[in-house]
């Protein structure tokens, strides 16, 4: 009875401590002081494991930067496929057939860590999934993430979809610097998206630790309980994160200690070392906006070079600017081609100019004064007046979260449409929501072609006249 008891006494030993190391083996967790990248604790931090919705924040830097390279709007609209409703919970309950705008896809995915919504997110930017999946990858690479592998948007467990806690501690913190303007999302409690309210997944978290206002939870049956918390107190910010946790109350009590360890090992004042953005140059597996693989216009024909105002326009000391362009007014035009198409009688006609005329001189531009942040006056040019009076038209292409973004969406879109918007001049528009960019200048039908090509390419503009 004794050597029963005795053998039974090992086996439950053994068992236990097998139960343990196999509890235990996923377990991996990072802290860093966000500021300078400075690692403060690890344990585990290159072990490959299931990142599980950790995913999503991958997914999202991606979008963000699509955003921003003018590839897609926030107000685009996204159709949902039968894929994307058809993903398991967490789910926002999307519909096959049915549209959403991409902003609520977005807080879905942000928020609620809705699978069905970072599907969708996935088809709209690249087509499909496994593409989004291949430009994830790229992006990986070229932020230093070596030891990650995506095969999915959403993070829901496939054989090789593997990261690493220094991984994802490296992403949150190149999404706080990178994209501040969307970071806030991570720190809502709930939000609407489109078709309901949505809570937070980490909302225990944000409410319970002094200073948390972020970023990303993730949890399924291979994974654990895994999540990557960023913190503020003062000028110190820290990032941790944890990888196999055994609930989400465990998960959340290590991150909290693991944070006052941050906050305790971190200085007071520290150098700050932004991330680098990722490095796509070169071509080659990190590229995916500088390698053209194809024609972006139907076909291809001879292009007049842009008018010298056009050119002044786009130089970033606007007194030179204006300088230079009233020195041109005297200069005749060299170009000769036929007049705006005219309105007569409900029909358009072409009104063409007398082959022996002497060419008009370029008419002046209209200047305004605009306050800079110093309170000083500054010259801007923001329109050219028509001796045909018919260049009155303009393009909103819509708000960005800055000027810089403003601008870099109109410069990307003329080169891309030179065709169309050749003749017109670019000016953003400071909002109280934003930042507002316009190509102005244009005649009816050239506003309406260009907007009309740039909606074949899925960007967002609206047309507005005399």
């Amino acid at each position: 009875m004794t050597d029963l008891i005795a053998r039974a006494v090992a086996v439950l030993a053994v068992y236990v401590l097998v139960a343990g190391a196999a509890s235990a083996a996923p377990y991996a967790a990072m802290v860093i002081d966000a500021r300078s990248g400075e690692v403060l604790h690890s344990r585990n931090a290159d072990t490959r494991l299931h990142p599980a919705s950790l995913t999503k924040m991958m997914t999202l830097y991606v979008v963000f930067e699509a955003v921003e390279n003018g590839e897609i709007t926030l107000d685009t609209p996204v159709k949902i496929s039968r894929r994307a409703a058809a993903e398991p919970p967490s789910k926002l309950g999307l519909r096959a057939g049915s549209t959403i705008k991409l902003r609520y896809l977005i807080r879905a995915s942000a928020v609620k860590s809705a699978n069905d919504a970072a599907t969708a997110l996935a088809e709209a930017i690249e087509g499909s999934e496994a593409a989004f999946a291949r430009r994830m990858n790229r992006t990986a690479k070229a932020l230093g993430m070596a030891r990650t592998t995506f095969k999915n948007a959403h993070g829901l467990t496939e054989s090789g979809h593997l990261s690493t806690a220094r991984d994802m501690t490296q992403l949150g913190r190149a999404l706080f610097f990178h994209y501040p303007e969307y970071y806030n999302l991570f720190s809502r409690q709930s939000t609407h998206a489109g078709i309901r309210e949505v809570r937070n997944t980490n909302r225990r978290l944000l409410g319970a630790y002094r200073g948390a206002d972020g970023i990303k939870t993730g949890y399924t049956s291979a994974a654990g309980f895994n999540l990557v918390a960023s913190a503020r107190r003062g000028n110190e910010r820290v990032i941790a994160t944890v990888f196999g946790g055994r609930s989400s109350t465990w998960r959340n009590q290590r991150v909290a200690e693991l944070l006052d360890m941050g906050f305790k090992r971190s200085p007071t004042r520290v150098a700050l070392r932004e991330p680098a953005r990722p490095d796509y140059a070169g071509g080659g597996a990190g590229s995916f906006a500088l390698a053209v693989t194809r024609s972006l216009r139907p076909r291809s024909r001879p292009l007049a070079a842009p008018a010298p105002e056009i050119l002044i326009a786009m130089q970033e000391d606007i007194e030179t600017a204006v300088a230079e362009v009233a020195a041109l007014k005297a200069a005749p035009d060299p170009r000769a081609r036929p007049d705006d198409v005219v309105p007569q009688g409900g029909t358009e006609v072409v009104a063409m100019a007398a082959t022996a005329a002497t060419p008009a001189p370029r008419p002046k531009p209209a200047v305004q004064a605009v306050a800079t942040a110093a309170g000083a006056a500054k010259l801007e040019v923001v329109a050219r007046s028509s001796t045909s009076g018919e260049r009155l038209w303009a393009i909103n292409l819509g708000q960005q979260p800055s000027r810089y973004h403003a601008e870099k969406l109109l410069l990307k879109t003329a080169l891309q449409e030179l065709d169309t918007l050749d003749e017109a001049l670019r000016k953003v528009v400071r909002r109280p929501t934003g930042f507002e960019a316009n190509f102005v200048g244009l005649t009816r039908a050239e506003a309406e072609t260009a907007c009309a090509r740039l909606s074949a390419r899925r960007l967002g503009c609206e047309i507005s006249g005399p």
